[in-house]
C-alpha cells in the first residue's frame, strides 16, 4: 500500500516515514502544502496522511482541492488542534479520520490500517488464498500453519494480489501501490521481487498461484 505524508515538522516527517517503511508501506513525503497537493493529485495512494497547519497550502485547502479531483482516496488527519469544530470541519470536507497531536505510532499505525482495510471489507486480519494466510497484523505468512519466510516487499507485493484476488494487476499499478516514489517504472525491480515471491509460493503450495498475462499484467485467481 503506498502512502503520502504531508507534515511540515521534518523530524516527525521523517519519524512517521521511517516507522511506516518498517511496516512495509511504500511511502512517499511532503514538507508544505504545495508540493503535498500536487503529489496528492497526481498519483493514486491508497492514503494519506495529512498535517492541517502547513506552509504554502493549509491542510483544510489542500483537502478541500483534493475531493475535487480525487474523491475516493483517504485521508487521516494529523494536528496539534484538539477543538471539536477543528474536526468536524475536516471531516466534512471528506477527511477519513482525525488523530490528534502528540500520539504514539502505534495508534497511527492501527488507524491507518483500519482505513486500508475498511477500503476492501475486511472481516479479519488475514487474508487468505487457498492454504495461504497473511496476517496484516504481523506482517506473517502461513501455508498450511507452516511459516513462508518473505521480504518486506515480498510481503507487501502479496497483500497486493490478496487483497486484489481475480483482477488483472499491471506492472504500473504495483509500482504506484508498493513502491515509493522514487522506483524507476523502467528498473528490473517489479519482475526481481514478483519473481522471487512467486518461487517462494510454489515451493510452499505446490503450484505457483500467480498468472502471468503477456502484455497485460498478472493475475492471482
Amino acid at each position: 500500500m503506498r502512502i503520502l505524508i504531508v507534515e511540515d515538522e521534518r523530524e516527525l516527517l521523517q519519524d512517521i516515514a521511517k516507522g511506516l517503511t518498517l511496516k512495509g508501506y511504500a511511502v512517499d513525503q511532503a514538507d508544505n502544502g504545495t508540493l503535498g497537493c500536487q503529489m496528492a493529485i497526481d498519483e493514486a495512494y491508497d492514503l494519506i496522511v495529512l498535517d492541517l497547519n502547513l506552509p504554502g497550502m493549509d491542510g483544510f485547502s489542500l483537502l478541500k482541492e483534493l475531493r475535487q479531483e480525487r474523491p475516493q482516496t483517504k485521508v487521516l488527519i494529523l494536528s496539534a488542534n484538539s477543538e471539536l469544530d477543528s474536526k468536524l470541519s475536516g471531516f466534512e470536507l471528506g477527511a477519513s479520520d482525525y488523530l490528534t497531536k502528540p500520539f504514539h505510532f502505534a495508534e497511527l499505525e492501527a488507524r491507518i490500517r483500519v482505513l486500508l482495510n475498511r477500503k476492501f471489507v475486511q472481516q479479519s486480519n488475514c487474508l487468505t488464498y487457498e492454504a495461504l494466510s497473511l496476517n496484516t497484523l504481523n506482517r506473517t505468512v502461513e501455508v498450511n500453519g507452516l511459516p513462508v519466510a518473505l521480504t518486506t516487499k515480498e510481503c507487501s507485493i502479496l497483500e497486493y494480489f490478496l487483497l486484489n484476488q481475480g483482477r488483472l494487476i499491471t506492472q504500473q499499478e504495483l509500482i504506484e501501490h508498493v513502491w515509493n516514489g522514487d522506483a524507476d517504472p523502467f528498473s528490473n525491480s517489479v519482475r526481481v521481487h514478483l519473481s522471487a515471491l512467486r518461487k517462494k509460493l510454489k515451493g510452499a503450495l505446490g503450484h505457483d498461484p500467480i498468472q502471468t498475462r503477456i502484455g497485460e499484467g498478472y493475475l492471482l485467481c
